[in-house]
C-alpha cells in the first residue's frame, strides 16, 4: 500500500510540476493582418483553424500598435520586446541613420557571413541593431541557455528580430527557394535544414499554379478578380489561375512569397524544427517564433478586398489547423502555449476609396522629395534637404552652417511649408517630440516610435486614408486603427476561453508572457501586461 501511495505522489508531483511552465511557446506573427479578417472570412473558415483559437483560446479584438511607422521590423520587435521603436531602436524596416548618415536595414550586418553559398546578399544579416532584450532572449536567459529558441519566417526580420540576442537560431527564404541563416548563429546549417532545402518543396506549388481553393461564389466577402485597384504579379494580370512556373523561369523561387504557398513551406520548416530540434519535448520550456510573411506580400500586391488577399486566409486557416494538430500529438495538448497576432495591419486602396468620393489619394515619397527641394531652392537658394525618408525629413546641417543659416527658423519654414500640402495632418519638430504631452494622440505615436539618434528632424504625419504607395495594392505605416487594429489570441497551456474587446497596445505581450512563465522581463518593456490571461 505504501508503494502504491508513494508512486501516486510521485505522479501528482510530477504532474503539477509538468503545469508550472509549457514545454513549448509558439509566437505565431502575420503580417499585415487586420483584425476584421476574422470577422469577413469567418464563415469560411474550417473549425479547426482560427475559429479553434477563437473558440477555446482568449481573443483581444482590439489590440493596437502605440507608435508609428506600423511596419513589419518595428512590428515584430515591439511585439518580443515589450517597447517602441523610441527604446529598442528599430525604427523602420529600413531607414536614413541622421548619425550615420547613409540607409541602413534593420537586420543589416557586414561582420556576418550567409551560410549557404550563392546567398551573400540575404545571409548578411544578424539582430546587431536591436538594442533591447525580447521575450526569447529572457526565457534563454532563465533556463541557463538551456531552452531553445528559434525564429523562421519567410523575410530575414521576421525570423531574426523575434529570436531576439540569444537565438539558437534563425532561418529565413530566399530567391534561390532555400532557407538561410548567418554565422551569427553558427559554423555551418543544422543538417536538417540542408535536407529540407534539398527536397525543394517550393516546385509543387509553383508546378500546380495557383488557382481558388473553393468555388468563386465562395468570394463574395470580396471585390471582383482583376479590379482596379490590384497590382500585377511579375506583370501579369491579377486573374486568377496564376502560372506560377511561367513566373519561375527566370528561376527565381521568390514567387512563392507572393502566394499563399509560402506559408506551408514554411509550416513545413517549422514542424520539421520541431521534430529534429526535439522542441517541447523535456520540461524546460523552449520557444518556436514563426512569422507568415506571405499574407503581407499578397496584400501589397493586391489590396485588402482582392479575391487573393481571401483565398490566402482561407488556405492559411487549414496551415494553422495543421500545425496545432501537429502540436496537439507531438508536444500534446495543454503542454504548449500559443499566442497569434499580426505585425500591423493595413490602409484600404486609396483609388478604391477616392472613386467612392472619398477625398483621399495616393503620394508619391519621389513627389515629396521633388517638392522639398524645390521649396528650399526657392527659399533658401541652396538645397538643405538631406533626405526624406519614411515621414522623416532630414537637414544638411554642413550647408546651413556655411550658409549662417538658423536650423530652428529652417525647421519653422519648412513645417510651414509643409502644411500648404493637402495630405499633411501634422508636422512636429525633433524639440516638439522631444517634448511631447499626452494630449496630442498623434504626436505621443510619432514619440514611441522617435529614436533622436537615427530619425529626422522633422516627421509629419498624412492624414487619415492618404497612403504613400503606388495606385494599386495596399500599404500601412501611419498611426491610424486601420493600421494599428490587429487580432490577438492567446491559446493553450494555462489559457482560459474568452474574449475582450477592451483596448490594449501591443508592448503588453512580451511582459503578459514574462509573468506567465515566471521570468524576467525584457530590459525596456513597458510592463503592463494583459491580466485576462494570467490567472489559470
Amino acid at each position: 500500500m505504501k508503494k502504491v501511495l508513494s508512486l501516486l505522489f510521485v505522479v501528482v508531483v510530477t504532474h503539477l510540476y509538468a503545469q508550472q511552465k509549457p514545454k513549448l511557446v509558439v509566437g505565431i506573427v502575420i503580417d499585415q493582418m487586420k483584425t476584421e479578417y476574422l470577422y469577413r472570412f469567418q464563415n469560411d473558415f474550417s473549425e479547426n483553424g482560427f475559429k479553434r483559437l477563437m473558440k477555446d483560446g482568449y481573443t483581444f479584438y482590439n489590440m493596437h500598435y502605440n507608435y508609428m511607422p506600423t511596419y513589419t521590423a518595428p512590428g515584430h520587435a515591439s511585439i518580443y520586446t515589450g517597447t517602441t521603436p523610441a527604446l529598442h531602436g528599430i525604427v523602420s524596416n529600413e531607414w536614413f541613420h541622421r548619425t550615420l548618415k547613409k540607409e541602413v536595414y534593420c537586420t543589416d550586418d557586414d561582420s556576418v557571413s550567409t551560410l549557404v553559398p550563392g546567398t551573400e546578399k540575404e545571409g548578411k544579416m544578424s539582430p546587431k541593431n536591436l538594442q533591447a532584450t525580447t521575450i526569447t532572449d529572457e526565457l534563454k536567459l532563465a533556463t541557463n541557455f538551456k531552452g531553445k529558441v528559434i525564429g523562421m519566417s519567410i523575410k530575414d526580420r521576421g525570423a531574426i528580430l523575434p529570436a531576439g540576442h540569444f537565438a539558437d537560431w534563425a532561418f529565413w527564404y530566399t530567391k534561390t527557394g532555400e532557407f538561410i541563416s548567418s554565422s551569427f548563429y553558427g559554423k555551418t546549417l543544422p543538417n536538417w535544414v540542408t535536407e529540407f532545402n534539398q527536397e525543394k518543396q517550393y516546385l509543387p506549388y509553383i508546378n500546380s499554379g495557383w488557382n481558388l481553393l473553393k468555388s468563386v461564389e465562395t468570394y463574395n466577402e470580396s471585390l471582383a478578380d482583376n479590379n482596379n485597384y490590384e497590382g500585377k504579379l511579375y506583370k501579369k494580370l491579377p486573374v486568377f489561375p496564376y502560372n506560377l512556373k511561367e513566373m519561375y523561369d527566370s528561376n527565381d523561387a521568390g514567387v512563392l512569397r507572393v502566394t499563399p504557398f509560402g506559408n506551408d513551406v514554411l509550416a513545413n520548416l517549422a514542424k520539421r524544427a520541431i521534430e529534429k530540434e526535439a522542441l517541447g519535448q523535456d520540461e524546460i520550456t523552449d520557444f518556436l517564433a514563426v512569422s507568415f510573411s506571405s499574407t503581407d506580400y499578397i496584400g501589397h500586391t493586391f489590396g485588402p478586398r482582392s479575391i487573393e488577399i481571401q483565398d490566402t486566409y482561407l488556405r492559411l486557416d487549414l496551415t494553422i489547423a495543421d500545425f496545432l494538430n501537429y502540436l496537439d500529438k507531438t508536444v500534446g495538448k495543454g503542454n504548449y502555449l500559443v499566442f497569434l497576432t499580426a505585425d500591423h495591419a493595413c490602409a484600404e486602396n486609396s483609388t478604391h476609396l477616392k472613386e467612392h468620393k472619398y477625398q483621399v489619394d495616393n503620394i508619391s515619397y519621389k513627389e515629396v522629395t521633388k517638392d522639398l527641394i524645390a521649396f528650399s531652392e526657392q527659399t533658401f537658394g541652396v538645397n538643405l534637404l538631406l533626405k526624406y525618408d519614411s515621414y522623416n525629413v532630414h537637414f544638411d546641417k554642413d550647408i546651413i552652417k556655411s550658409k549662417g543659416l538658423d536650423l530652428a527658423k529652417v525647421k519653422q519654414s519648412f513645417k510651414d511649408f509643409l502644411y500648404t500640402k493637402n495630405y499633411v495632418k501634422r508636422v512636429y519638430t525633433e524639440e516638439e517630440i522631444l517634448t511631447s504631452g499626452a494630449n496630442d494622440m498623434l504626436l505621443s505615436f510619432v514619440f514611441k516610435g522617435y529614436d533622436p539618434t537615427q530619425n529626422g528632424d522633422l516627421y509629419f504625419v498624412y492624414k487619415p486614408g492618404y497612403v504613400e504607395y503606388s495606385a494599386t495594392g495596399a500599404t500601412h505605416g501611419s498611426p491610424y486603427a486601420y493600421d494599428t487594429n490587429v487580432p490577438l489570441i492567446f491559446y493553450g497551456w494555462n489559457i482560459k476561453s474568452g474574449e475582450s474587446y477592451n483596448k490594449k497596445v501591443i508592448t503588453q505581450i512580451a511582459p503578459t508572457l514574462s509573468k506567465k512563465l515566471k521570468i524576467t522581463l525584457p530590459n525596456a518593456t513597458e510592463s503592463e501586461v494583459l491580466e485576462e490571461v494570467l490567472g489559470k
